[in-house]
């Protein structure tokens, strides 16, 4: 059985694509083969590394990349923009890719001391992990 190929897109590919990339390697690793990519990439936020560190979850080998990576050289079930600018940015891709949005805010844009950034942080992931949840019920 060839498992169905789903990319998660996001600005910067530093904080909602890739917890979104590890959960569903989390809860659905043998059914998809798993991708993140950002518009305009950078690297991970260190925050990022934190929360899914505190519930388990290790980001190595997962690192910022660019969508160009991804264009034209892989045919993907499943495009999923989690950000308002990824959905509007977001070309499209060849074949007969189902596209869906997931809004969530940004945890790297707000201010406030370290512990109201976690803070932040620790709610968009917990929102993230919901939805693969609910959305691996339908896939």
């Amino acid at each position: 059985m060839t498992k169905k190929k789903v990319i998660f897109l996001c600005t910067g590919n530093t904080a909602r694509s890739q917890m979104a990339e590890a959960f569903l390697r989390k809860y659905a690793n043998d059914k998809f083969e798993v991708y993140s990519a950002g518009l305009e990439p950078s690297q991970i936020n260190p925050l990022t590394k934190n929360v899914m560190e505190e519930i388990g979850l290790d980001l190595k080998g997962q690192e910022s990349k660019g969508l160009e990576q991804f264009l034209g050289k892989n045919d993907f079930s499943y495009v999923i923009t989690v950000c308002g600018h990824a959905d509007e940015k977001c070309p499209m891709f060849p074949g007969n890719s189902v596209r869906i949005h997931w809004p969530f805010d940004d945890p790297a844009c707000v201010q406030g001391s370290v512990e109201e950034k976690l803070a932040e942080f620790r709610k968009t992931r917990d929102q993230i992990e919901h939805q693969i949840k609910s959305w691996l019920k339908e896939a």
